[in-house]
């Protein structure tokens, strides 16, 4: 994904720093706001991955730091619930006037509650995911209930959350106290998607169960099974990613057309010291990446991977049509490739005598009520693939820098 940072002013005229993640090619089919969670920031691992692998779809995602937290000005103990809310409103107008309305709200724990509350004010919006999220946001007390009384008696209090210090005042609790949040949630009217872990230990699975019951249809339930609050494992975070653009499609307006590559071209991109990259292929989003062992995080399969997956596949396609061309009963072609890195024998002359040459195995099985001759005749139309072709006819590779 490229990314741009971001700056807007809430109403209190604070300077709230936020990201922008964009798709890879052309113009998103749609904007999404990110609320993190309760003294959490935008740049937190897991929102970095749900980003991008909303990017990877065609949606552009803004995430920022509420006031007083992060890049973000103002001070954290002046703010309170009421506050996020606004400073939420203001992405949206700021989004709606430098690109375009938002149409997905993302909420993460308490950004989730925050998300839950504020949307139906949006006109715009049309769908509502949470992650995580309390059923009310009075639930946040719980992360200082040690130090309520304290709060209570003298007006402040500085409570530890997440191993970091903050200031708490009693505004803050009255604050959550106000919410009506069940009325709220059943005069949403947006399509709904929760999603929550029954192994949450900071916000329980019941809080799930609330909103769902509270809420109106359209509305949808998936379990992070076995992850925490915060999605630490990179696997939890890329799965909540991976499920919001295809339940999203079902209720919102996508300009499909906007991300797509030019027919016949391909797009990489590339970004950040790490190897994963993006791929578009007309309206078709992949990922590049190396495994583990060479350095990469296997998020997807390795350019040599690319490789024998178009040649694999241009095989079975040939002998499909060519199979369709001859009425035989071919029903099934499966192609199995390798490549190798091999020594050149001894003696033999070539431009590469003094290396190695690069060697790709082709297994094809064939299904199918097909003679001897048939079955021969097969194996040899798969060397008449193009993509084959194009390997051995060694093609002419003109490489420029863009102007």
């Amino acid at each position: 994904m490229r990314s741009q940072k971001i700056s807007f002013d809430n109403n209190e005229g604070k300077k709230l720093s936020g990201i922008i993640d964009f798709p890879l090619i052309g113009q998103p089919k749609c904007y999404a706001i990110f609320a993190h969670c309760f003294t959490c920031s935008k740049n937190l691992k897991a929102v970095d991955n749900i980003a991008a692998a909303l990017t990877q779809t065609g949606i552009a995602v803004l995430r920022f730091d509420f006031t007083g937290l992060g890049q973000s000005e103002g001070d954290f103990e002046e703010t309170n619930f009421s506050s996020n809310l606004s400073d939420l409103k203001d992405a949206y107008d700021f989004l709606s006037k430098n690109f375009q309305p938002p149409k997905i709200m993302i909420g993460h724990s308490l950004g989730g509650a925050a998300v839950l509350h504020v949307s139906s004010k949006l006109q715009e919006v049309q769908a509502v995911v949470t992650i995580g999220a309390p059923a009310d946001p009075e639930h946040v007390k719980r992360l200082f209930k040690d130090s309520q009384q304290s709060i209570e008696d003298a007006g402040v209090a500085e409570v530890n959350i997440g191993g970091r210090p903050f200031k708490i005042k009693k505004q803050l609790l009255d604050d959550l106290s106000e919410k009506n949040s069940k009325e709220v949630i059943h005069e949403l009217d947006r399509a709904l998607l929760i999603l929550h872990s029954p192994q949450d230990n900071i916000v329980g699975i019941e809080n799930a169960a609330e909103i769902y019951d509270a809420a109106m249809h359209p509305k949808s339930f998936i379990s992070l099974d076995g992850a925490d609050h915060l999605m630490s494992d990179i696997g939890d975070s890329e799965y909540v990613g991976s499920i919001i653009s295809p339940w999203a499609k079902r209720y919102v307006d996508f300009d499909e057309e906007q991300n797509l590559a030019p027919e016949g071209e391909v797009w990489t991109r590339l970004s950040g010291n790490d190897f994963v990259t993006e791929i578009t292929a007309g309206q078709h989003q992949l990922i590049a990446d190396e495994p583990e062992g060479s350095g990469g995080t296997d998020l997807g399969p390795s350019p040599y991977g690319y490789l024998l997956s178009a040649l694999g596949a241009c095989t079975a396609m040939t002998l499909r049509m060519y199979a369709n061309y001859k009425k035989l009963k071919l029903e099934e072609v499966e192609v199995r490739l390798t490549h190798d890195k091999i020594h050149v024998e001894d003696g033999e002359q070539s431009e590469s005598a003094k290396g190695k040459i690069d060697q790709i195995k082709r297994i094809i099985h064939l299904e199918g009520d097909l003679t001897a001759d048939e079955r021969k005749r097969l194996v040899e139309i798969a060397e008449k693939c193009p993509v084959h072709k194009t390997l051995e006819g060694k093609p002419e590779i003109i490489t420029e820098e863009a102007s």
